[in-house]
This record gives structure tokens, C-alpha cells and sequence, in this order.
């Protein structure tokens, strides 16, 4: 393989994914492998048990390992902790030369007055994310290279995370063997993954379902306006089920993924499910129709967060390109027609962008096929397109650097 492979790596609550991948001359990239395992020690995007997700994590790394040692020192890492918060901030600067030619250096520096933001201690700014320059008052510029200007301000999207949580993440990747090349926030990755360019441009959100959150991410002409990851998910499902049906969690998903359907009134009262069926030691014969009540409570109430998180930006029912969903929890049956419902939003399951990717085995394939990639696969495509290059830790040192201080 070759020497420029990456690593996608994305620890969830109840797998773990990782993609080797090798950037192409062009635009695309060239997958050579994936794995899965299941999570352990993960709540809602946190570590809880450091020891459990270093064991899983340093499975799937020494299998990596024997494929390409390279990919592991340039780690491409998911964080989506609910802790991760957003906020708009101004830079503004002075054009430098005579002649008021803006160059790189002028850009640098009023993103880096963007990046001046107070944060507590304990918080780390993930991302710096640019929605528009502005010249001389003129704004909605995208890239002002070589525009003349005597004043250049920016308008930027400041993504920051509790320092501590991502450090306990980053740490698990160092002490399995794995080196930290870019840190990725969740809900922007799986944006990168399944949206086009005429969506983003339209207004868009997407909507990754994941077992313990789900993560948004707002786009309209072509900028990121907001994004959140809200602690609820797919799993919650299936703890609901468990306790309505005094079952296993485990029979309780595999109701859910059998017999689950996310309207309830499109499902038939008369339709029993023979629980003993399933798990010998479970009793009762409860409805479907039951059943996608129970699915279609709390799959309505992580959209009324949603719809808040959309009115809070002005843009409930505003968005002509409606919703994507995607990630593992938008495999659920009828959670597109509740989507339409509840948000008043066209909606659409999202798939990874095949033109984006080559395949370097066949195995790969299926990766492309189901939503429940798209974040991982979003990973190895961010960087690319946004190039993250002034990831910093809240004391403003690189964060690269930063991590480096973890293992003894």
C-alpha cells in the first residue's frame, strides 16, 4: 500500500469503525479496508471506561496495523459528545500593504483574530469554521485572495468541546497504539459524507442518527449555520422497548430491528409478535402496533429538539432541501414519513457519495450502501474539504502537539 494511507477512525456507542483510506491525485480516495467491532465503554460519545474502549480500540488498530502501519500514525478521530457547543465570531483586520492586495498572510490573520473567543479552561476550540469575509463592507465573499481591500473581517463558526472528554477519547486511540492526525467534529464529517453542493447551497440539515446521539449539521448557501449533537438516539429506543415489554435489551433490539416501525397509525392493532419466539424466556404477545407507538414517542421527541435547534437559527420549515438522515438509526422503517410529519420537511435517507471514493477491495462496497457509514467515511473526506488547519487546544497550542503529552 502506499505511504499516505489515513485512518478514519470513529468510536461510537455501539461500534467502532474504521476506515483505511489513500487520497487519490484528484479529488477522490482509493478504500482499502474496513473493520467493525462492537463499542465498550462508550456512553454517549464519552468514554466511561477507559480500560474497555482501549482493548476494543487496540484490536481494531493491531488489525490495522498488519494491513498498514502507516494509517496508524495519521488517525483521522470522530469526537460527538452532546458537550460540544457552537458560536459565531467576528475578526477583523487591517490589509497590510500599500498597494491593499490581500494575501495569505492577511486571511491568516483575521481568522486568527476570529479564533480570539473566551473559552473556560477546561473547553478546546475543535474547529474554526469560515462562513464569509468581508471587504471594505462588501460581504458574502468566500475566498478574497488577491481582492483589494483596506479592511478584511471574517465571520466564523467557532466549534468548541469539553477539553477533559476529548482527552480521555484522544488517549484511548495514543495508548492502543494509534497517533492523532486531525480531530473531527461527528455531525460535519457525516455532512461531508452524504450531502451534494446544491444542497448545501438550497439549506439543508442532516440528521445523523446514531445508538446513543444524534447529531445535526444546518447548511444554506453553502455554510455551515449551525450544528448540535443531541444526547438522545437509537438506543433509547431500545431501552424503551425493553422496559414496555419487560424484556433483555438484547430481545428488545431485535424486536426493534424485526418488527419496529416509526408510524404508528400506519401499523395494524390485530398483528401479534410472540415474544417467546425470540427469547425463550420472555413471555407476552404484545402488537405492532404497540411496539411502533413506543418507536414513534421518543423518535418524535428527538425531533422536537431537532425543531427547536431549527427555530433557535430561523429556520424551522425553512429549508427547501429538507432533511437527510442517515447514520445507523435511520435504517428504522418509517422514520422518513415521521420525519415529513414532525419536521414539515422533505426527507431523505443519506448514503455516502460514491463519486467520492474508489474501491481497493470489493469488500468495501457495501460500506457505500448503507447510512450507517456515512460518519466514518465523512472523516477521511473533511480534511479535504475543509482542511482544518488551525485546530487548537484552548491554551493555543496545536493540538496535535497537545495530545502528544498524554502517555507517560
Amino acid at each position: 500500500m502506499a505511504q499516505s494511507l489515513i485512518l478514519g477512525l470513529d468510536i461510537g456507542s455501539s461500534t467502532v469503525k474504521a476506515i483505511i483510506a489513500e487520497p487519490t491525485s484528484g479529488k477522490n480516495f482509493v478504500l482499502h479496508a474496513g473493520l467493525i467491532r462492537q463499542a465498550r465503554g462508550i456512553r454517549r460519545g464519552m468514554v466511561v471506561d477507559m480500560d474497555a474502549t482501549v482493548a476494543v480500540v487496540g484490536d481494531i488498530l493491531q488489525e490495522v496495523r498488519q494491513l498498514s502501519k502507516t494509517a496508524l500514525k495519521n488517525v483521522y478521530l470522530r469526537v460527538g459528545g452532546s458537550d460540544v457547543r457552537v458560536q459565531t465570531s467576528r475578526g477583523i483586520t487591517a490589509v497590510a500593504r500599500a498597494n491593499a492586495e490581500i494575501y495569505k498572510d492577511d486571511i491568516d490573520r483575521v481568522v486568527q483574530a476570529s479564533e480570539a473567543v473566551n473559552l473556560p479552561s477546561n473547553r478546546m476550540v475543535l474547529h474554526t469554521i469560515k462562513q464569509e469575509f468581508i471587504v471594505d463592507g462588501v460581504g458574502d465573499i468566500q475566498d478574497p485572495l488577491g481582492m483589494v481591500g483596506a479592511r478584511l473581517e471574517v465571520i466564523s463558526l467557532i466549534i468548541d468541546a469539553f477539553q477533559p472528554a476529548v482527552r480521555n477519547l484522544a488517549k484511548c486511540v495514543e495508548l492502543a497504539g494509534g497517533s492523532i492526525g486531525t480531530l473531527i467534529f461527528g455531525p460535519t464529517a457525516a455532512a461531508s459524507s452524504v450531502l451534494t453542493h446544491n444542497q448545501k447551497e438550497l439549506g439543508v440539515i442532516m440528521i445523523d442518527v446514531g445508538y446513543g446521539t444524534t447529531g445535526i449539521a444546518i447548511f444554506e448557501e453553502n455554510k455551515l449555520l449551525h450544528t448540535k449533537v443531541i444526547p438522545l438516539g437509537a438506543g433509547h429506543i431500545t431501552s424503551d422497548l425493553a422496559i414496555a415489554l419487560k424484556i433483555p435489551v438484547e430481545t428488545a433490539e431485535k424486536v426493534k430491528l424485526s418488527y419496529g416501525y416509526a408510524v404508528s397509525g400506519e401499523v395494524s392493532t390485530k398483528d401479534k409478535i410472540d415474544l417467546q419466539k425470540i427469547d425463550n424466556e420472555a413471555k407476552g404477545a404484545p402488537s405492532r402496533r404497540f411496539i411502533a407507538e413506543v418507536i414513534e414517542s421518543r423518535l418524535s421527541e428527538i425531533y422536537e429538539l431537532i425543531n427547536k435547534e431549527l427555530a433557535s437559527i430561523g429556520k424551522e420549515r425553512r429549508l427547501p432541501a429538507g432533511a437527510v438522515l442517515t447514520g445507523g438509526g435511520a435504517k428504522m422503517p418509517g422514520i422518513v414519513e415521521l420525519a415529513k410529519r414532525d419536521l414539515k420537511l422533505g426527507t431523505q435517507i443519506g448514503l455516502p457519495n460514491q463519486a467520492n471514493f474508489e474501491f481497493g477491495s470489493s469488500s468495501m462496497v457495501e460500506f457505500l450502501e448503507s447510512p450507517e457509514y456515512a460518519s466514518v467515511l465523512g472523516l477521511i473526506l473533511w480534511n479535504r474539504e475543509v482542511q482544518p488547519r488551525r485546530q487548537r487546544s484552548a491554551t493555543g497550542r496545536p493540538v496535535f502537539k497537545f495530545f502528544r503529552n498524554f502517555l507517560p
